[in-house]
């Protein structure tokens, strides 16, 4: 999924929904454009609805299509929308090695994953979007633990705060899928309910 200028796209969403914008540089940046751009007017429902559907998509890189289809799915099965479409932007293999420190964003995960250098309970899989399930074991490919992309995971794994339901061997390397994806709705940069209810109108 082709993202474009994530400096201008997060000043434009108005949320630093990438790693590179997630810094004391990126917020003084920001706050200096604030004082010099003119004021946008109110926004209506339906744009801040359409301002949160972009902030998700962009926030787990998902393109359109696909997250229109998890949409539906959430809003198909039983219990919490909100809860359902979280689970199901959360397990994505991609989300997964992001949250145990395996890549240090979505889209080089991506790229590990459809390089071929992630394995699935011992399967090489090159497919980002695939769901995982409790139990999951994902590791690196033999052949691929000595790539420099990898050359900083010690130090990721360290320094990275692993969700409860994502179990982390880290003299293995190896991540272990420990429960559903449970989400803490306060942490996230977008409103869930208002991207369902964009779907929903």
């Amino acid at each position: 999924m082709k993202i474009g200028p994530r400096y201008k796209k997060a000043r434009y969403l108005g949320a630093p929904i990438f790693r590179k914008t997630q810094t004391q540089k990126y917020a003084m940046r920001a706050q200096r454009k604030v004082k010099t751009v003119r004021r946008r007017g109110v926004k209506s429902e339906y744009g801040r609805q359409m301002m949160e559907k972009q902030k998700a998509r962009f926030s787990y890189g998902v393109g359109g299509k696909q997250f229109t289809n998890y949409v539906k799915q959430a809003l198909k099965s039983t219990g919490d929308n909100a809860k359902n479409l979280m689970q199901l932007l959360e397990g994505r293999i991609d989300n997964v090695m992001v949250r145990a420190g395996f890549a240090p964003t979505r889209s080089a995960a991506r790229q590990m994953v459809s390089h071929g250098h992630i394995t699935v309970n011992g399967k090489k899989i090159t497919i980002p979007s695939l769901q995982v399930k409790i139990g999951d074991k994902i590791a690196i490919r033999e052949g691929s633990k000595n790539k420099v992309i990898f050359a900083k995971l010690d130090e990721e794994i360290k320094t990275t705060k692993v969700p409860a339901w994502v179990k982390v061997d880290a003299e293995k390397r190896e991540i272990t899928v420990d429960g559903i994806p449970v989400t803490d709705m306060t942490e996230l940069l977008f409103d869930v309910r208002q991207v369902l209810e964009f779907y929903t109108r």
